[in-house]
């Protein structure tokens, strides 16, 4: 959509020198279309079709905006009072709000002119005008259909809000003066779903940061939360900078704060006695608490909180090099080097043995019967049979032998095992077909899985030679979704974390809320706590009111910490937004006046994570039937305190042309005025002058006489109405709220 090159633009297309634009401009088309800036928002009630009302005046209306079908549909879109001088585009996009531009958009730009995800309009005569756009009719006109899907080319409008929306096109694209936007729901949606408009982060983005450091577990290695006492198991090794102090052992810590509850230093060696022994890999939970863990170099032992020593077998053979459950209670599993056994805990016997052609590290699945073992030298994963204790299949790591040892974890809710090798996390499923291939900037260290919320989380471990360009001595959690595998939340940095000086390890707690990571090089624990960005739940739309009527807008939106609320209004078609003074509920409740006819709202929720808003929506207030709302409030507000029969004839009191209220601002007592001929013509002119009669009444507010005479005349002229109009308008272009406690509503809203 930009011209060929050494063609200046707005040369007439044709023969040849079209088809060389077509194929030359199509790439960079779809990427001004995926830029595609959005300024209006809708001004019609929240049903469909809707219609919304553009800077200047443009009418844009969708023929049907909520319930769409996910998979395909055709919408009509139609425009009104469009510029004849500036082409536009009809898409649909992400909606990132107020001065945002939306990306990506459906389809891109058609530049063949076939696609119906997107038209192009142009003003009559222009150069592109026939194979590859349409031209406006009379009065800047338009009627077209595209074709819309909830996801495709990178937009999935089930996770962010979407709007059918018109821009000046690419040879303008500074151009806001055509912007606007209609959003749409598919199917399964609410109208204003989408969880709001982020401002500096998209909204519902997780993230996690720093809420403690736990030093006081010496060189930690490993960690387990306890799942029914919660408590937080540490097995760590001597921290050589606290040389007065050796700290190997089990600790137990409170998951809060960090406070040491329980150290467990001691276990029986090789003779029996016992003796200062680090606590190397823990193997899982016992009932109620405690736990079973491996300490050097062949010892399996359990401690709990409170213990004064642990108990334990020594093993014959070789090392340990990784610990899991048994297949049955009071039986472990054991890895030592390329022998895999399934032993008792209590006398140390082997019940079966498996010997592999090598290996280091398993995870083991008892809800599927298999055991992952992996050898990292060989470049091979080993599936194992936990009912007959046999290989049942073995599989290749991708990058081949030698590959640097990280972690072998299975999923539980899916059985995937994930294996870290080198800067990679290989993810293959229960079938041991390799599903996934992650890739990191570190090493991958250690992997934990939260089944409630269907996430993976990886330490990634710096390599701490500051001698290699590609270290830095920092490294990250990342969060990955274990269907998807995408990124489910910020990457996180961990300062100093590198493996000089051991592995880094997870655990998580149920749902996601806490992680705790370990700094082996540091000798700490980090706390890790979940912060997500406000997501709004509920969203308010746009609302039609008469005069006088209360008027109600809603939102709600949740986030970590709890968002707070303000609502915003704008006067201007959304160009600037102010603050509702001491608008800071979920509702925002006021009484509706003409003067606020066209007026925008929106929420915007706050917290530490940041910022979203709700879409703007516009509120249109009519004028109410005959006046009576009209002269009860606004003239009751301003004017008198006359008597409800004075001034009023068997005409003026029908509520239908006069009423009551009317009547009571009309003014004037039994003794100022107000007879009876003068009761029915002021009646009368409330019949023939309406609501211009009522207000005239209300801000005479003095005498019977006054308003009677100044009714029918001023309600013919309009000169009472525009007075009192422009009264309001300027009680609420000053921004004066009158507040009313005991209902909790923002009188005039502004």
């Amino acid at each position: 959509m930009t011209s060929t090159p050494g063609t200046a633009p707005g040369t007439p297309p044709g023969g040849q020198s079209r088809l060389r634009r077509r194929a030359g401009t199509a790439a960079v088309a779809a990427l001004l279309l995926a830029e595609i800036p959005v300024g209006a928002a809708v001004s019609a009630d929240a049903g469909t079709p809707k219609t919304a009302t553009g800077p200047q005046g443009q009418k844009l209306t969708v023929s049907a905006t909520t319930g769409l079908d996910p998979a395909r549909q055709k919408v009509r879109v139609q425009g009104e009072g469009y510029g004849l001088t500036t082409g536009i585009y009809v898409a649909l996009c992400k909606d990132n709000g107020d001065n945002r531009a939306p990306s990506p958009c459906l389809g891109g730009a058609d530049m063949s002119g076939g696609s119906k995800t997107s038209q192009w309009i142009v003003p009559p005569g222009d150069p592109y005008e026939g194979d590859l756009a349409q031209a406006f009719g009379p009065g800047g006109t338009f009627d077209v259909e595209i074709e819309i899907a909830q996801k495709g080319d990178g937009l999935d409008c089930a996770e962010v809000a979407c709007s059918v929306v018109t821009r000046a096109d690419h040879r303008a694209a500074g151009d806001r003066t055509q912007d606007v936007r209609i959003p749409v729901a598919f199917a399964g949606q609410d109208p204003g779903d989408g969880g709001g408009e982020g401002v500096d982060v998209p909204a519902g983005t997780v993230s996690y940061k720093s809420a403690a450091e736990f030093t006081s577990a010496g060189k930690p290695l490993d960690l387990l939360l306890h799942p029914d006492s919660k408590k937080l198991y540490v097995g760590a090794d001597n921290l050589p900078d606290t040389a007065d102090v050796d700290e190997r052992g089990l600790h137990v810590l409170n998951p809060e704060n960090g406070t040491s509850e329980s150290w467990i230093s001691q276990a029986p060696g090789s003779t029996g006695a016992l003796r200062a022994s680090a606590a190397a890999r823990i193997a899982g939970p016992l009932p109620g608490d405690g736990v079973v863990y491996n300490y050097p170099l062949r010892g399996v032992g359990s401690a709990k909180s409170g213990d004064e020593a642990a108990s334990g077998v020594w093993l014959a053979g070789s090392t340990i090099t990784d610990i899991a459950p048994g297949t049955i209670p009071d039986t472990v599993l054991v890895a030592q080097g390329a022998a895999l056994s399934e032993i008792e805990r209590a006398t140390g016997t082997a019940t079966r043995t498996l010997t592999l052609p090598g290996g280091t590290q398993f995870a083991a699945d008892p809800e599927r019967g298999a055991l992952w073992y992996t050898d990292f030298a060989a470049g091979k994963l080993h599936r194992v049979d936990l009912a007959s204790f046999t290989v049942s299949g073995s599989f290749d790591l991708p990058g081949g032998p030698g590959g640097m040892a990280g972690f072998t974890e299975t999923d539980p809710a899916t059985g995937a095992v994930w294996v870290g090798v080198d800067r990679s996390v290989l993810v293959f499923d229960a079938a041991g077909t390799l599903v996934k291939t992650l890739v990191g900037k570190d090493l991958a260290r250690d992997a934990a899985f939260d089944t409630a919320s269907g996430r993976a989380y990886v330490v990634w471990q710096d390599g701490g030679d500051l001698s290699d360009p590609a270290n830095d001595n920092n490294g990250t959690l990342t969060v990955y979704g274990t269907e998807d595998f995408a990124v489910a939340a910020k990457d996180l940095s961990l300062p100093g974390n590198h493996s000089q000086a051991g592995a880094a390890s997870l655990a998580v707690e149920p749902g996601g809320a806490t992680v705790f990571v370990t700094s082996p090089a540091e000798g700490k624990i980090t706390k890790l706590v979940r912060q997500v960005s406000p997501l709004v739940t509920r969203a308010p739309a746009d609302l039609t009111a008469k005069e006088g009527e209360e008027v109600a807008l809603t939102a709600e939106a949740e986030g970590t910490p709890e968002p707070t609320v303000r609502w915003q209004v704008s006067t201007d078609d959304a160009q600037t937004w102010k603050d509702v003074e001491g608008a800071t509920e979920s509702a925002l409740t006021f009484t509706a006046r003409t003067a606020q006819d066209g007026y925008r709202y929106r929420a915007e929720f706050r917290n530490d994570v940041g910022t979203t808003r709700t879409a703007a929506v516009t509120l249109t207030v009519t004028a109410a039937t005959g006046g009576g709302d009209t002269g009860g409030d606004v003239g009751g507000d301003t004017g008198g305190n006359g008597d409800a029969s004075n001034g009023a004839g068997s005409t003026g009191g029908d509520g239908a042309t006069g009423g009551d209220g009317g009547t009571q601002t009309s003014g004037g007592s039994d003794s100022t005025g107000g007879s009876g001929s003068t009761g029915t013509s002021g009646g009368s002119s409330g019949t023939v002058g309406g609501s211009g009669s009522t207000v005239g009444g209300g801000v005479a507010g003095g005498t019977g006489t006054a308003a009677t005479s100044g009714g029918g005349s001023l309600a013919a002229t309009g000169a009472t109405v525009m007075s009192v109009t422009l009264a309001a308008a300027g009680l609420v272009g000053a921004g004066v709220l009158v507040h009313r406690r005991a209902r909790r509503r923002t009188e005039g809203a502004l």
